[in-house]
């Protein structure tokens, strides 16, 4: 049986395999050349590849096909033009059989030429996973099936299947699955009718979001050899389907445990049977009343068929599960977007991709217990980054602002240009501005704290700053705030998911909230939340004396993994509070 796991160790030097083995935390090696969503692959001899396209001028124009090869396991790239329409495509491998599946249409194959005519959805075989082979065309279906995934060989129940999605009379979408039993040579569509609910428009909510029904769906083999399946929504949570007949037939749809909303959901089964998952574990601003935006707003633009702002895609996140999912380990912030305080968001990075987000992903599993992870959309946000699978079993975490914003989210939203791409620099996007900034401590230690205020900018399109701050998820455990209260105080709460900095629901929707109004003298405060999920309670000690007993507001069903922390002031304050430091501990 061929491994691209053991052919890649094998191509390794002794120093490779020292440098590997060194990756811990998410670490940066490279910037793809288009978009995540289909573009890695690997090889027969053990190249990664990621394909895209440059030179694009415009957003819809087809560029320059190209892709980014690595020998070493992810350690380094370089750039290959593709010449040849016989190059190896974005395909999966039967390592039972050796065959590679590509399927068709596919972004980055604007410039090849179907022998059989254009329409249709196709599979497209190769038999070695070398270039320059003769790839063999089979038809999966008469209309195009849009959004295609990387066609995956699941070994659990011998079967391909190939998944997108697919729009009917009544502009609902549905997911698709593609299946085939004989390796590819003939396939089935199954189109999923039923689908996740409609956003409904009620407070906080201004008006629809973007209306998504069941989308871009991934689907992971379980230890019994049932099909899990989860889809982005426009709901607050991701929603999951699950088929015990390989894929033929569909149950749901649920909402899940995980957060995420008009977002890309990735399971990535790894070959030890666990699993992982790739989403933004965020929540977006309520969506506002665009009577009276201007420029105007479109029709579809207003009532969800299409979106206004996105203002949740500057975090993913990563779990574990090695139990099918029944638990789940890590809700740890993979990446915080680098555009995420720029004035120029809505312009940096030019056409080559509308949107500047870190969502959307492709995993690829690595020797040592590594993955590459291959994410985000425009040249600007999106990364390749490596990182070892025990960095998600962490148990505890601090910040000191040692090394600058870098850990936290303080963002604000610039009154910008909203809606579609109008030929302009932008689309769908404020551009941002600093919130909570790092000011001097008034110690004289020469060490920098964050200070949270409100400054009432009549730019800005919300005024309160915040910071927010990622832990690894527990369900039972101790947050210490080191705080000084200068003028008006913080709120302060327990999150299980990521809220923007500014945004002022927190407090009526977090599990545990607490006010803080005053610090002892003046001067430095710690104020430390025992939590304890299962129970439902926390109580608050200030400097070790009991504080407060604070009810669990809301479930939080595998624990709280995030810090939110917010100016009280209802007025304009430039001294609000300092926050020296945080930290973290799981109590098992």
């Amino acid at each position: 049986m061929y491994s691209y796991l053991q052919t890649i160790q094998n191509r390794l030097t002794p120093g490779e395999v020292a440098l590997l083995r060194a990756v811990y935390a998410p670490q940066t090696v490279a910037v793809p050349p288009s978009d995540a969503s289909r573009s890695v692959c690997v090889t027969r001899d053990g190249e990664i590849r990621i394909y895209g396209v440059t030179g694009k001028k415009e957003p819809d124009d087809a560029g320059q096909l190209v892709y980014i090869a690595s020998r070493d396991s992810g350690l380094s790239w370089k750039t290959v033009v593709v010449t040849d329409e016989r190059v190896l495509g974005v395909a999966g491998c039967n390592p039972e059989t050796g065959r590679y599946i590509d399927a068709y249409p596919s972004e980055y194959r604007r410039g090849w030429i179907n022998p059989y005519g254009v329409g249709g959805t196709w599979a497209v075989l190769n038999d070695t996973g070398y270039d320059g082979v003769d790839n063999r065309w089979i038809k999966i279906s008469d209309t195009v099936i849009h959004i295609l995934k990387t066609p995956q060989y699941y070994p659990e129940i011998g079967r391909w299947l190939i998944l997108g999605q697919s729009g009917d009379g009544a502009g609902i979408t549905h997911p698709v699955v593609c299946t085939s039993d004989d390796d590819g040579e003939t396939w089935a569509v199954h189109v999923i009718e039923k689908t996740a609910p409609r956003h409904e428009i009620k407070p906080p909510h201004g008006s629809a979001r973007w209306q998504q029904d069941s989308c871009e769906p991934s689907v992971a083999a379980l230890s019994d050899g049932s099909l899990l399946m989860h889809v982005r929504t426009s709901q607050d949570f991701h929603y999951e389907y699950r088929s015990a007949d390989r894929g033929d037939t569909w149950t749901g749809p649920c909402p899940t445990v995980f957060h995420g909303t008009i977002t890309m959901p990735i399971l990535k089964k790894l070959s030890d049977g666990r699993i992982l998952f790739f989403w933004c574990n965020t929540q977006p601003m309520p969506e506002l009343d665009h009577k009276d935006d201007f420029p105007a707003l479109n029709d579809g633009e207003v009532h969800g068929k299409w979106e206004d702002v996105f203002t949740n895609r500057d975090a993913n996140h990563l779990a574990i599960t090695d139990d099918d999912g029944n638990t789940w380990t890590g809700f740890r912030e993979l990446y915080l977007n680098g555009l995420r305080n720029r004035a120029d968001f809505r312009s940096v990075g030019g056409v080559d991709s509308r949107d500047k987000s870190v969502h959307q992903a492709e995993i690829l599993e690595l020797p040592y217990n590594k993955i590459l992870v291959c994410f985000g959309q425009n040249v600007s946000a999106r990364k390749v980054v490596l990182l070892d699978l025990d960095w998600l079993y962490e148990t505890e975490r601090e910040e000191t602002f040692r090394f600058g914003l870098e850990n936290v989210s303080t963002h604000m939203f610039v009154k910008s240009n909203l809606g579609n791409y109008r030929g302009f620099s932008g689309h769908c996007a404020y551009n941002r501005t600093n919130g909570a900034l790092l000011v001097p401590s008034p110690d004289g230690d020469f060490r920098e704290v964050l200070q949270i205020c409100r400054t009432d900018d009549p730019r800005l399109a919300y005024q309160k700053q915040g910071m927010v701050w990622n832990f690894p998820a527990a369900a039972r455990g101790t947050v210490t705030v080191s705080l000084r209260v200068l003028s008006s105080g913080v709120r302060i709460c327990l999150c299980d998911h990521w809220y923007n900095a500014c945004d002022e629901t927190v407090g009526e929707e977090a599990p545990f909230v607490i006010d803080v109004t005053k610090t002892a003298s003046n001067g430095w405060t710690e104020i430390t939340f025992t939590f304890d999920t299962e129970r439902g309670n926390c109580t608050v000690t200030e400097n070790g004396k009991p504080m407060q007993v604070c009810p669990m507001r809301k479930p939080a069903p595998y624990g709280l993994c995030y810090l939110h922390i917010q100016t009280l002031a209802d007025a304009c304050d430039y001294e609000g509070a300092l926050i020296r430091s945080m930290r973290m501990n799981t109590t098992i």
